[in-house]
C-alpha cells in the first residue's frame, strides 16, 4: 500500500543471559567497615590510574598494552585484582565509546532537522514525514543561533571520535556536578563527599570456575561467610591465613538462593560486588553469574493458546487477552505504575506492574505476551518536537528499554514467551477499528485498550483492520480494485455504499412498481395543468416482476 512503511515480522524475544541477586551485609563491626573502606579506597586509586592510562592509549590499545597495565597493577594489589580492574576499565571505556557514538548521531540528526526547517519559508506547513517551517521570524532567528552552536559541538565530537578520545567520570557526571549545587540537592559538603567516595570505591571481583566456591578474591561460603583477599599493601590487616580478611557478618540470598548454593557447591564462577549505600548506611553484596541463553520456542507454539496484547504507556500497561482466532475475550486489564521519584522507586513500580501482568497471564492459561518493539531514539530530539514539550516528556517517560529487559527476565522464570511486534500504526488502527465496537454502556474502551488488541493480532499474523474482502465472484465491480485494505486516496473508503433511489434498491414509494410514473395528484383539487413524465433508466419486464 502506498504511504505505509514495510512492517517487520514478529519474533520471540530471547531470555536473559545472566543473573544478579543482592542481599545485605549484616552484623558488621567497626573494624570490618574500616577494612572495607580502606580496601575500596586503595583499589579506587588503582582503577582511576588504570582508566587514565586506557583513555590515553585511545585507539592504539591492543593486547600488549593491556598486559602491560596489568603487570603494573599486580605488585600493588594481586594478579586477580589487577585482572578485574583492567577488565572493568576496558568495559567502561567501551561503554563511553558507544555513548559518544550515540551522542554524535543525535547531534547529526538535530543539525539536519534544523537545516531543513530553516530552509523553508516562515510559517510553511510540514508533511506527515517532514516538519515544516518555523512559526515566526523570531523563532527562526533563535534556531539559526542554535544551529551554529550544534555545528560547533558536532565538530568537536567528530574530532574526539576520530582521535579515540572519550570523556569518563568515575563516580558519575551527575554526582560530580551536584557538588556545585549542594543547596538545590539539599546536601552538605560532608554528605556529598561520602556519596562521592562510596560511588568510586572498587570492591568487585570476577569469578573463576574450578576455584573454591567460584571466586578466589571475594569468597562467599555456603554457610554465608564472606572473606576478602586483601591487596598487598594492606596485608597487615588480615585476620585469616593467606592474606585474607573474614567479615563477622553472614549473608543469605533469599532470591534464587538454591540456584546460588548449587553453583557454590560445584565451584562454578560467581562474580561479587560489595557496595555501600550512604543514604541508608548499609552494606550490600551482589552476586552475579552467566547462564546459557534459554532456547526460544517457536512462534506458532507460543501462540497456540492465544496471546495477551500489551500496550506500553507512560503511567500504565493496557492488556487484553485474545483467543487463537484473534478475537478479544473477557475484559481489558490495566496495570498502573508511577515513574516519578528516585530510580529505585521507578524500578520497583515497574517490577510490581510486570509481576501483576505475569500472574494474570498464568491464570489465563496463555503462553505468550505480545509487546511493541519500541525505540524512541529518533523521536526524542528537541529539534523535531521543539515546542511540543509535553509530548517530548511523554515519549521520554516511556520505560521502553527497562521494561523490555525486565519483562524478558521475569517472564523467562515463569515459562511465558515474549513476542515483540512492529509498533507501526497499532494505536491509530486500534482506535479506528476496535475502540468503538468494543465499547458499551457498562464498559468504556480506551485507545490504549484498542491498541493492545492490535498488538496481539499483529503477533498472531492477523490484519489489524476489521474489514475483509468479499469473494472474488461476489464483488460488485467484478475484478476491479477491492482488497482487504483500501488505499488512503480512495474516496469514501470508511463510509457506507451510496444508495441510489429506484425500484431495484427498494427505497421508493409503493407505487413505483409502475413503468411510468407521474407527479400528478390523485385528487381533483390537487391536479396541475402541467404534467411531468418520468422514465426509468431500465424497464422491468414481466419475468423480472
Amino acid at each position: 500500500m502506498g504511504g505505509l512503511r514495510e512492517l517487520a515480522a514478529p519474533f520471540v524475544v530471547p531470555g536473559p543471559s545472566g543473573v544478579a541477586i543482592r542481599t545485605r551485609l549484616k552484623q558488621l563491626t567497626a573494624a570490618d567497615e574500616e577494612v572495607l573502606r580502606r580496601v575500596g579506597a586503595h583499589l579506587d586509586t588503582l582503577a582511576s590510574r588504570d582508566l587514565k592510562a586506557r583513555c590515553r592509549d585511545g585507539l592504539d590499545h591492543d593486547a600488549g598494552t593491556w598486559a602491560a597495565r596489568k603487570r603494573e597493577l599486580t605488585p600493588l594489589s594481586s594478579a586477580r585484582w589487577a585482572g578485574t580492574i583492567t577488565k572493568a576499565t576496558h568495559d567502561q571505556w567501551a561503554l563511553a565509546r558507544r555513548c559518544a557514538l550515540a551522542h554524535l548521531q543525535n547531534l547529526q540528526a538535530g543539525v539536519q532537522t534544523l537545516r531543513h526547517r530553516l530552509s523553508l519559508p516562515v510559517g510553511a506547513k510540514g508533511s506527515k514525514k517532514a516538519p515544516g517551517g518555523y512559526r515566526s521570524r523570531r523563532e527562526w532567528h533563535a534556531k539559526t543561533r542554535r544551529l551554529h552552536a550544534l555545528e560547533d559541538r558536532l565538530a568537536r565530537e567528530r574530532a574526539d571520535w576520530t582521535a579515540g578520545r572519550v570523556h569518563v567520570v568515575r563516580g558519575g557526571k551527575r554526582l560530580a556536578r551536584t557538588r556545585h549545587h549542594l543547596p538545590a540537592a539539599q546536601l552538605t559538603e560532608p554528605q556529598w563527599r561520602e556519596r562521592w567516595e562510596a560511588e568510586r570505591w572498587f570492591l568487585q571481583a570476577d569469578g573463576e570456575s574450578g576455584k573454591r566456591y567460584g571466586n578466589e578474591t571475594i569468597r562467599v561460603a555456603p554457610d554465608g561467610q564472606v572473606s576478602i583477599r586483601l591487596p598487598a599493601p594492606l596485608s597487615n590487616l588480615a585476620n585469616a591465613p593467606h592474606g585474607r580478611y573474614v567479615l563477622t557478618g553472614r549473608v543469605q540470598f533469599a532470591h534464587r538462593g538454591p540456584e546460588w548454593a548449587d553453583r557454590v557447591a560445584a565451584n562454578r564462577a560467581i562474580a561479587y560486588r560489595i557496595h555501600y549505600d550512604p543514604a541508608r548506611a548499609r552494606w550490600y553484596v551482589t552476586a552475579s553469574w552467566q547462564q546459557p541463553v534459554t532456547r526460544t520456542v517457536a512462534l506458532a507454539a507460543a501462540l497456540a493458546d492465544g496471546v495477551i496484547g500489551v500496550d506500553t504507556n507512560a503511567d500504565h500497561l493496557a492488556a487484553w487477552r485474545l483467543d487463537v482466532h484473534g478475537n478479544p475475550t473477557g475484559t481489558p486489564h490495566r496495570f498502573s505504575y508511577d515513574l516519578t521519584g528516585t530510580a529505585d522507586h521507578r524500578d520497583a513500580q515497574l517490577r510490581h506492574a510486570l509481576t501483576r501482568l505475569l500472574h494474570w497471564a498464568r491464570t489465563c492459561g496463555v503462553r505468550a505476551i505480545a509487546v511493541e518493539d519500541l525505540d524512541f531514539t529518533a523521536e526524542k530530539t528537541r529539534e523535531k518536537h521543539g515546542h511540543r514539550k509535553r509530548f517530548r516528556q511523554l515519549v521520554s517517560g516511556l520505560p521502553t528499554g527497562r521494561l523490555r529487559a525486565r519483562l524478558a527476565s521475569m517472564a523467562d522464570a515463569t515459562g511465558i514467551a515474549i513476542v515483540a511486534v512492529d509498533p507501526a500504526y497499532t494505536s491509530k488502527w486500534g482506535a479506528q477499528h476496535w475502540q468503538k465496537p468494543l465499547a458499551s454502556k457498562n464498559r468504556k474502551t480506551t485507545r490504549h485498550d484498542a491498541a493492545s488488541i492490535a498488538i496481539g493480532r499483529r503477533a498472531q499474523g492477523y490484519p489489524l483492520r476489521r474489514r475483509t474482502a468479499p469473494p472474488r465472484a461476489h464483488r460488485s465491480d467484478v475484478h476491479g480494485h477491492r482488497t482487504v485494505q483500501a488505499g488512503p486516496e480512495t474516496p469514501g473508503r470508511e463510509g457506507p455504499r451510496r444508495r441510489l433511489p429506484g425500484p431495484r434498491t427498494r427505497s421508493v414509494p409503493p407505487d413505483a412498481e409502475r413503468t411510468r410514473a407521474t407527479r400528478t395528484s390523485r385528487t381533483v383539487r390537487g391536479v396541475r395543468s402541467v404534467q411531468e413524465w418520468v422514465q426509468d433508466s431500465l424497464l422491468l419486464t414481466d419475468e423480472e416482476r
